[in-house]
Parts: structure tokens; sequence; C-alpha cells
């Protein structure tokens, strides 16, 4: 074996030692604020069953819906600092600090960032009756047509409702938003031609696509994606467009540095595991893995980000 070998060998084994060191042997909870079945659920649940080897520890995923996330923060944020009690977010996390007049936790005090654990890019798709092929020609259509237009969002407040209005804001346009409860509901609508536009997780209407039912006008990722190579970045037309959802594991406020350190290291070392990133993959999602450092400055730029486009929107807790 290689020099280099050895010591790749050597640090993750060291890695693996240093997770399965944790004190206690109760389950480790990881509370997810979205219900059972979603993408939010999926991937906690795919973390947890590889967390749990690298830890020595049984990880159990516990659903807390509601208030757009903010039931599970909460209970999260007022956890002991011991490691035991984890947060599986999404975007909304960042979201909901401008979204809600008022939290009974601050995002970013309140909470140890861990790791990124996966990004969801999402795709503008259209009606075919729509009469625009590209991002170009919808921002033109919507310019001589404002108001004319509509966006399904599957959710107030959610990431795919802050994409469209994002969209809005440096397009300079006005297309109108009809909210639905739920993705599923939403995409069935803009099928049926409905409604005539729609941002949406990649997942949900990569099948659409391809099968003609939709137009895919972009992809909100900085570049295209490999699994839509001939649909051209949003980024490609509106320069600096970027809207990606995120899914991040959080501890509470105040978690001691080396059990940080060492619930972050077990999530990172399942995440990088194929499996695992085999499983994301299929679920639409890019694998990331960050350092607790990363995870937290990104966070914070997120708050920044969309609360400039929450003052745009004007949107409203549900």
């Amino acid at each position: 074996m290689k020099r280099r070998d050895i010591l790749i060998a050597s640090a993750a084994a060291a890695l693996a030692t240093g997770a399965r060191a944790q004190v206690g042997g109760a389950p480790v909870r990881i509370l997810v604020g979205a219900p059972a079945g979603g993408s939010t659920d999926t991937l906690a649940r795919t973390l947890a069953a590889s967390m749990g080897p690298v830890l020595g520890r049984t990880v159990i995923v516990e659903n807390r819906p509601g208030a757009g996330g903010n039931i599970a923060a909460e209970a999260v944020a007022k956890a002991a600092p011991d490691g035991n009690t984890l947060l599986m977010s999404f975007t909304s996390h960042a979201i909901n600090a401008t979204l809600y007049p008022s939290l009974p936790f601050d995002p970013i005090k309140d909470f140890s960032a861990l790791t990124c654990v996966a990004t969801s890019p999402s795709v503008l798709v259209a009606h075919p009756s729509v009469p625009a092929a590209n991002v170009r020609e919808l921002i033109a259509l919507a310019k001589a047509k404002p108001g004319q237009l509509n966006f399904a969002i599957g959710g107030i407040g959610s990431s795919l409702h802050m994409a469209g209005d994002a969209f809005k804001m440096q397009s300079n346009t006005f297309i109108v938003n009809i909210p639905y409860r739920g993705t599923a509901p939403a995409v069935q609508d803009v099928l049926a031609g409905q409604v005539q536009l729609m941002f949406a997780a990649v997942g949900n209407v990569q099948a659409h696509v391809k099968a003609g039912k939709l137009k895919a006008l972009g992809v909100t990722t900085a570049k295209r994606l490999p699994s839509l190579p001939e649909v051209p970045a949003i980024a490609e037309t509106l320069p600096g467009y970027e809207s990606s959802a995120w899914f991040g594991l959080f501890g509470p406020g105040g978690l001691q540095p080396d059990v940080a350190k060492r619930i972050s290291d077990a999530a990172r070392q399942a995440i990088a595991q194929p499996e695992m990133r085999k499983r994301l993959e299929t679920e639409g999602a890019i694998p990331v893995g960050n350092s607790p450092e990363q995870f937290t400055e990104f966070v914070k730029g997120e708050i920044v980000r969309w609360g400039k486009v929450v003052k745009f929107s004007g949107a409203k807790p549900e």
C-alpha cells in the first residue's frame, strides 16, 4: 500500500473511532419539521441509517411538522446541548428568519450548525401551451402581458415560492402566484394547463419533461445539471440567479466543540459513503458534507439573501 493510501486509511479509521466514542447509549433523535415521506424526511432517514453504525448508536427520526419547520426547530433549540437531540432542517430555516415577524428562537445563536447534507436543485417548467421556449422569451412574454401569467407554488414561504419571487425580482416581471397545499397538486394543475408555470424539484417533474408533458425553461443552479444537460441555467439569462433548496443538520446552541465535531464528522463520513451518495442522487439531491464553520457561514448568508426576497414578495406565514 502506498504511503498516501496508508495516511488516508489511518485518517478514516481515526474519524470512525472518534465518532464511536460518544458517551451515552440512548438513541440520538433527529427531529424533522416536515411530514413523513417528504424530501426532508427521506434525507433524514437516509442519514440516520448511515450515521448509526459510525456513531455506534441508534439514530432515529421523529417528525414534528408545522409552522414551516418552526415547531421542530424550537424543540431542538430548547433541548439539552448534549448531542442527543438534532434537527434536520431545510431552506425554510433561513427564509423563516424574515417571513415570521417573531420566532421563539434565534436561527443562528440557538443552533449549532453541523453540516449541510445536500442541496436539491429545481427547474422552471411551463405547460406546453406557454409560447416561450426559454427564459429570455418568458421574460419578454411576462413584460408584454403583466399579471397574465401565473406560478403554481406548493406552499407560502417555501423555497420554491421564494425561487419564483427571486426570479420576478431579478427579471422585473409581474407574474401571479397561485398557492397550493403541497407540491403534488400544484404539479397536477400545471400538467393540466390550469396554471402555466412552476418552480419544482427536478425529481418531481423530470419524467414529465422527458415525456414532453412539461417544458423545462431553466434550472436554478449556477451551471447546467448533468441530469438535464440540454436545459440552460437561468443564470445564463439572469446573471447571479441561483436558488437550490438545501438540507442541513443542526444541534442545539452551546454544543461543546468536541461533541459538535464528533457528530459532524459522523454525518460527513456517512454522506461520503458511496451507498448514501447514490441514494441521495436517486432522490435528485446533490451530496455536500461541509464543515460546521462552512455551514454556519452559509446559513448566515442565506438569511440575508432570502430576507431580501421575502421583503420583496410581501409573503406572510400561513
